[in-house]
């Protein structure tokens, strides 16, 4: 594993504008709703980050970030040390979210392809992968059939056969087990730790605490967009479990 950082984030700020009603709603005199505030975070090789916090902690606006998906009112994210364009680092980077919607009328196999494509992989190296890929997860048997014809469980593995097309360096993923039975997400379980042997740097956000816990190197809790605690696993949870140690933080805040 690499002493350095493959991808730091460095103190990100973002806000959003709110309308009329939507400050009503949130009890809110600004126009504005800081989502992220200074957050830093660092991924490295071969390890899996956890990040936790409730809804509107500013954990998916994280992530959207560092996959270029968002552009930070003020911070920097950081490959290897050094600031490049957000083309360059989107082409090292697979996301997946819960909200991702694939295509009904696609096909598996003609959805890898084209995502593939939009990356400039060439034919044979596409077909390499997407064989290799499909097999691992037993997308093969339904390459070529309708996405509005696939189960709940087999749609979320073409999306993450989709999401790594490229190969990338840096894995982040929003809820990766969301709304899978068991089966479905043991699957995902282990393909992240076949991930993480194979050197990449992971983040996952999730709510779930005993996918982070068997999974997780490293974990961040963020309150109100702002890295509350962080550490590595063993440390946080060296003396209760990491669901007690966020409620403790949560209502402790409160």
């Amino acid at each position: 594993m690499s002493e350095s950082a493959l991808l730091e984030v460095r103190d990100l700020y973002k806000s959003f504008s709110l309308s009329r009603k939507q400050r009503a709603q949130r009890h809110l005199s600004s126009d504005r709703l800081v989502a992220v505030n200074g957050l830093s975070l660092s991924l490295y090789e071969g390890e899996i980050y956890g990040l936790l916090g409730p809804n509107g902690a500013g954990k998916t606006t994280t992530l959207r970030m560092i996959a270029t998906l968002l552009s930070p009112e003020r911070g920097e994210i950081l490959y290897r040390g050094n600031s490049i364009g957000q083309n360059e680092l989107r082409k090292k980077i697979g996301f997946l979210t819960s909200e991702l919607k694939l295509d009904d009328f696609f096909t598996p196999s003609y959805t890898f392809d084209y995502f593939s494509a939009l990356y400039g992989i060439d034919n044979a190296e596409r077909d390499r992968r997407k064989g290799n890929i499909f097999a691992r997860f037993g997308v093969d048997r339904f390459a070529d059939t309708q996405i509005k014809n696939l189960s709940t469980g087999m749609k979320q593995k073409v999306s993450l056969a989709i999401s790594i097309a490229h190969n990338p360096e840096i894995i982040v993923y929003d809820e990766p087990t969301n709304g899978l039975d068991i089966m479905a997400s043991r699957d995902v379980e282990n393909f992240l730790l076949d991930l993480k042997k194979e050197g990449k740097a992971i983040v996952i956000s999730t709510h779930i605490f005993s996918l982070v816990e068997k999974l997780c190197d490293t974990v961040g809790i963020i309150l109100d967009g702002s890295m509350r605690l962080e550490g590595k696993m063993n440390e946080v949870c060296a003396n209760a479990s990491l669901e007690q140690v966020f409620f403790d933080l949560v209502e402790g805040q409160e």
